[in-house]
Parts: structure tokens; sequence; C-alpha cells
């Protein structure tokens, strides 16, 4: 089988060359053009990688490719996804899809036309504790799920590795959530169970940044649980954690330690009287090798699109609450 000529759309995204890298390591994909908004900067990535430069799009788009990695400014993923999509383009992006529910759903019409293949970038939906998690909801040892927090932040603004670029309200369309905060926002959804009703966010900006570099948003469920995301670029030492409660116990991940622990009446009085160990297992392939398979066997990253276009409808509920100064409903799906 050929392998999968792949044009790189953009080195704008912090993690542009881990997804290059990705395409080079893997036997049934290569790198063969690349197309930048900052021609410099894709000039002298496309002569590090070896392959042409093309200086528009619509150029890229006609060299030959089959699909695309997609790492251009939040503002400019709608436009370059629709173009790869009516080009017939198969698209792997990072996330958000989308910062507006009207222009994922413009990119998800374009791709389901022209019998695309897209996977967002979604990677903690496919780790060993994420999976573990879901198995200990599935057998039952929370009971019913009454609250759920996952905190994912890092020290890049006050330590000055994070691009400056990054900070850029036009180009990101937000700041330390759009980034780092879809992470927990996703994984906080899918623990719940169900779609938040009700979204209330907080922003600060303790750098004095255009964009908020501390933010907290409180989901709320139909059920009466609820969902609590927290993130920054200005915490030194904070671990990525999440809690699971319900009415039958709690479970921790990373409160310091990457263990996972569980507290439980549903497996009797030992269980219940001090926290046990569960084990985590192996994690998914990632979600570029995800992509690849579904390029290959023309199947749907059905799960992952639907968690990528929810991601977009909290995170845009999420920056109209803290423009309003209040709770909001998100828009329906």
């Amino acid at each position: 089988m050929a392998k999968i000529r792949i044009g790189k759309i953009s080195f704008w995204h912090v993690h542009a060359w881990d997804y290059t890298k990705e395409a080079l390591a893997h036997p049934d994909t290569e790198i063969t053009a690349v197309w930048d908004e900052n021609p410099e900067r894709g000039r002298s990535e496309a002569e590090k990688l070896g392959v042409p430069f093309y200086a528009s799009l619509e150029e890229l788009l006609d060299s030959g490719i089959d699909a695309v990695i997609a790492d251009a400014p939040t503002r400019m993923h709608r436009d370059v996804m629709v173009k790869s999509a009516r080009a017939g383009k198969h698209i792997f992006t990072e996330k958000v899809l989308a910062p507006t529910l009207r222009e994922a759903r413009e990119i998800m019409d374009e791709v389901r036309q022209n019998n695309v293949k897209l996977t967002v970038s979604l990677p903690r939906l496919n780790d060993g504790y994420t999976l573990a998690i879901l198995q200990a909801l599935k057998e039952g040892l929370l009971g019913r799920v009454t609250q759920v927090r996952v905190r994912l932040s890092h020290n890049g603004a006050i330590a000055g590795w994070l691009p400056e670029h990054f900070y850029s309200l036009e180009d990101c369309c937000g700041g330390a959530l759009i980034d780092l905060g879809c992470h927990p926002m996703y994984l906080a959804r899918l623990f719940l169970g169900e779609f938040p009703v009700v979204v209330s966010a907080r922003f600060g900006a303790l750098t004095g940044k255009p964009v908020e570099d501390n933010a907290a948003v409180l989901l709320g469920t139909g059920s009466g649980a609820v969902g609590i995301v927290e993130t920054g670029f200005v915490n030194s030492f904070s671990p990525f954690t999440i809690e699971v409660h319900g009415t039958d116990g709690s479970l921790l991940y990373g409160t310091p330690e990457e263990k996972l622990l569980v507290r439980t009446r549903a497996k009797g009085e030992e269980y219940a009287a001090k926290w046990h160990e569960l084990p985590v297992h192996g994690s998914l392939p990632s979600a570029f090798k995800q992509w690849v398979g579904h390029i290959q066997n023309g199947t749907e990253a059905e799960e992952n699109i639907r968690a990528a276009v929810e991601l977009t409808v909290l995170m845009e509920a999420s920056y109209r609450s803290a423009r309003e100064g209040g709770a909001v409903r998100p828009e329906s799906l």
C-alpha cells in the first residue's frame, strides 16, 4: 500500500512538530509539502523536512497530497479545514476543532459531503488512566456520579517558555482555557456521563497578558451533578489531577502521584474503610494512529468527533459566560 502523502498546514501550534515527527515515524505516512501563513517560518520548516514549500494553501492542496495536518492559528481552523475538505483531503488537527459551533458545523458539513476522514487531537481520551476510570464507573464503583473535578495547568506564562503568539486573542480566540483547558474540559464532560446544561466561567490575568492565564469553569448537569474544570499558565507545581465522586465512592488520580485510588462501598467494608489503588493498563493508539487507520479502513472517528464538537460548544459557552459575568446555557448540538 502506498504511503499517505501529508501536507503540513502551518507550524504555528506548539505541538506542530510533535505531529510532524509522528507522521515521519509512522510506516504508512510521509510529509510531502508545507504551507504556512507565515512564509518565512514555512520555508524554514520545509527546508528542514526537505520538502517543497507552497506559497498558497490552494497550491499545497493541489500538490498531489492525500491528507493534511492542520496546526494553523485557531482563528483559521474553519477556513483551512473547509478548503481541505472541499479538496478531498483527510484532516488531522489540533484542538479545538473550531472556536464556535457555527464554524464547527461548517467544517463537519464539508467533511461529510466530501467523505473526508477527520480526527481531532484529544490525547487524554486515549490514556490508560482515562480508560481505567471509565471501567470503574461502568462497574458502578462510585454509584451515581455527583461531582467531577479535573485540573491541568503549567507555568508557561511566568517561566517564559510558552510562545508569545499564544497570548494573541485574535489568533487563539482565548488563552489558557481554550488551549490547555481543553483537556480537563473534555475529560470532565466524559466522566460526568451527561452533557452540561449550564456553564459558568471565571478568568484571571495575573501576568497582564491580552488573554486569560488562569481559569475555572463550573459545569451543571440536568441530574444535579457538577463538573469543575481548572487550568492556567501561572502555576509552578500543580499536578494534573482528576477527582470523580459519587453516592457510593470516590476516585482520585494524580494527587500528587500518578496513581489511581478508589474508596467505595460497592466492594465491601475493606474498600470503604481506606483508599485502594486500581491498576492502570495500556493506552489506546494515539489519535494520529487512529486517524491513519480510519483513512486506510474507511471508518469514522465517531466518538472523537462527537467529543470535539461538544468541546467547542463548552468552550464557546465558557467564553460567553466570562464576558457576560454569569451562567449561560450552552448551545444545543
